[in-house]
C-alpha cells in the first residue's frame, strides 16, 4: 500500500515549487498617485482621463493632473453595483451586476465619455456568474463572470466556477476558460474582480489580494494557463492598461485612491 502522506507531502511540495517559479521578484513599480472619491471598484482609462468606477458613480479625471473634470451617480436603483470598465472609442463600459442579490443578474452599461452620460445596457446571459470585469480585443468582447463561496454565492457554485467568456461582436457568447486551481485558491473564496488583455496576455486582478496574475489562453482544453504572479500595490479591484505609455492603473479602496504603476514584464 503507498504511503500516502508522503504522496501528500511530494505533491504539496511540487506545487510550492510550481508556484515559486511562476511568482516575479519585480513588483509593479508605483509612480503617481490621485485621490477619486470614487475608486472603490475599478478604474479606466483614455487617451487624456482616468475614470475611477464606484457601484453606482463615476468620477472623471485628467490623467496628468488628477483633478476632477466630471462625474456621473445613478439616483433611480436601476444601476447598483458597477465593476470594473473599459473605453472603447468615445464609450465607457462597465461590467455591472445585482451583487449580492440572487439570482445573479448581469450586464454591461454603456457611457458616453464625453458627457459622461448613461447611453444604453446590454444585458448579459444569466446563469454563469455576476460580471466583474469587460474587455476587447480581436474583434470580440471578453466578461469574467464571477462565483463566490460567501456573500452573493449561489448554491453549488464556488469560485472554482468562475468564467471567462468569449462574445462575438453581436453579444453571443462563443467560448469560455475556467482560472487555474493555484489562482482561484489565493482569491480567497472571492473571485476575479479585474482583467485585461496587453499584447496576447491577460492580466488579472482577486478581489483583495496585492497581486497581478497573468494568464494565457490554453493550447488544448478550458482551464486558462497561469504564467506570472507578479506583486503591485493594490488590494485587487479592477485594472486598467495605458499601453502607450506601459502604464498599469489600479484602485487603492481604503485610500480611494487611483494608482499608477510601471507594467511589469513578463517572460515568456
Amino acid at each position: 500500500m503507498p504511503n500516502t502522506s508522503v504522496a501528500c507531502r511530494a505533491l504539496a511540495l511540487l506545487v510550492v515549487v510550481a508556484l515559486d517559479a511562476c511568482t516575479s521578484r519585480h513588483p509593479a513599480e508605483v509612480v503617481r498617485r490621485f485621490h477619486a472619491a470614487e475608486a472603490n471598484q475599478g478604474v479606466a482609462i483614455d487617451a487624456n482621463f482616468f475614470y475611477a468606477i464606484d457601484g453606482a458613480a463615476i468620477g472623471k479625471y485628467d490623467k496628468r493632473s488628477g483633478a476632477r473634470v466630471g462625474g456621473w451617480s445613478d439616483s433611480s436603483g436601476r444601476i447598483t453595483h458597477l465593476d470594473s470598465g473599459v473605453v472603447i472609442g468615445d464609450e465607457l463600459y462597465c461590467a455591472h451586476s445585482n451583487y449580492p442579490e440572487t439570482p445573479m443578474v448581469s450586464s454591461v452599461e454603456v457611457f458616453d465619455t464625453d458627457r459622461l452620460a448613461h447611453i444604453r445596457s446590454i444585458p448579459l446571459p444569466q446563469g454563469i456568474g455576476s460580471a466583474t470585469w469587460v474587455d476587447r480585443i480581436n474583434d470580440a468582447w471578453w466578461v469574467t463572470f464571477a462565483n463566490y463561496a460567501g456573500k452573493g454565492g449561489e448554491p453549488g457554485k464556488g469560485p472554482e466556477t468562475t468564467k471567462l467568456v468569449r462574445f462575438d461582436r453581436e453579444w453571443q457568447p462563443q467560448e469560455s476558460w475556467t482560472f487555474p486551481t493555484v489562482v482561484v485558491r489565493r482569491w480567497n473564496g472571492m473571485s476575479s474582480s479585474g482583467g485585461v488583455w496587453v499584447e496576447g496576455k491577460l492580466y488579472t486582478t482577486g478581489h483583495d489580494a496585492r497581486e497581478l496574475y497573468v494568464l494565457d489562453l490554453p493550447v488544448s482544453g478550458h482551464e486558462l494557463t497561469l504564467k506570472a504572479i507578479v506583486p503591485f500595490e493594490s488590494e485587487g479591484q479592477g485594472i486598467a492598461i495605458d499601453s502607450g505609455e506601459g502604464l498599469l492603473y489600479s484602485i487603492q479602496r481604503g485610500t480611494r485612491e487611483v494608482i499608477v504603476s510601471k507594467l511589469p514584464t513578463v517572460g515568456e
